[in-house]
């Protein structure tokens, strides 16, 4: 979707430089010509390719999309979303330029970089993006639900719990709630989402075996919209982008129910305890050999990157220090 917007722009722009030039001479479009390629803003041309996380995918797209239509018409960057584990699957042979992720890179995955002899800091280069906080959804239906505590909600998804063949139900969460079952939902093991669920909140634990693992987030959102019995965990960015469809449980870590919103995302803030870091990876030697790779990068961690666009999209920024760091570093790539 992104893509064919941007492309509209850009041959609206197009057809409109077009335009303007029938009417000026040879001498106007050179003066123009060298002001577009001022030391620092050459024109570049060439793809950058990006997958992995479907949770960082909203905020990746939009960066590009910016990019390519304010920035640098002649580059195509391409944002896929296989997930962070299936991403990486692809950055480690040096299929993509980038790999996001919704959870930090694993020492496995490391040691296959290194088997290629690529190592960490040389020729990858973690890049954190924002904050993003796990958020529980329910139905619209669900008026019981709506505050739960953080241990009930981990014993829920911990297969044996409650039940020995995992049908839970509410009632046996709270004597006053519903005798239904309950319908579990969440990402399938290619999501860095999935992953950060069961290593951090449920601490590697069984996961319910009645669990439903889909692929697609926009399932995810249709299930539990269309059930009221039903629960499911995902990143933040979703629930924003789908609250009229759904419900987010406020969750207390003690200290009383705290809702999820950019005011209470980050790691010092109430919603610690479901809050992550969310990466992009990028491939060094890919900056170093293709320009545009190097330059697309240096968006990303710009002020008119992710510094600005996190929040539209569901994550709350990083500080401003953090994004001046990775700037510097990038500058030094050569």
């Amino acid at each position: 979707m992104f893509k064919r917007r941007a492309l509209a722009v850009l041959l609206l722009m197009g057809l409109a430089v077009g335009a303007t030039g029938c009417g000026q001479s040879a001498e106007q479009n050179s003066q123009e010509n060298t002001n577009a390629e001022t030391p620092g803003q050459a024109a570049l041309e060439g793809a950058v390719i990006v997958d992995g996380s479907g949770t960082v995918y909203p905020l990746m797209a939009h960066i590009a999309e910016e990019y390519m239509v304010n920035e640098q018409e002649g580059v195509s960057v391409q944002v896929g979303r296989a997930g962070s584990s299936a991403g990486f699957k692809k950055f480690i042979p040096g299929e993509t330029d980038f790999s996001d992720a919704s959870r930090k890179i694993k020492d496995s995955e490391i040691e296959q970089l290194e088997a290629q002899g690529k190592k960490m800091g040389e020729n990858v280069m973690e890049i954190k993006l924002a904050y993003d906080g796990l958020t529980m959804v329910i139905n619209k239906e669900n008026t019981w639900a709506a505050e739960m505590t953080a241990e009930e909600i981990m014993n829920m998804y911990v297969s044996g719990t409650y039940k020995g063949d995992d049908k839970v139900l509410w009632s046996d969460i709270r004597p006053e709630w519903p005798a239904e079952e309950i319908m579990f939902y969440g990402p399938n093991e290619n999501h860095g989402t999935y992953e950060f669920f069961y290593e951090v909140i449920l601490d590697e634990k069984p996961m319910v075996s009645t669990v439903n693992l889909q692929q697609e987030y926009s399932t995810l959102v249709d299930l539990v919209s269309k059930d009221k019995n039903a629960i499911a965990f995902f990143g933040f960015g979703y629930y924003v982008s789908n609250q009229d469809k759904l419900t987010a449980v406020k969750v207390d870590f003690g200290n009383g129910p705290v809702e999820p919103k950019l005011e209470t995302i980050g790691e010092e803030l109430d919603y610690a305890g479901f809050t992550r870091l969310v990466y992009t990876y990028l491939n060094l030697d890919h900056a170093k050999e293709n320009p545009q790779v190097l330059d697309f990068a240096k968006y990303v961690v710009s002020g008119e990157g992710a510094a600005r666009l996190a929040g539209e999209n569901g994550f709350a920024p990083l500080p401003e220090a953090v994004y001046n760091e990775y700037a510097q570093q990038l500058e030094a790539v050569k």
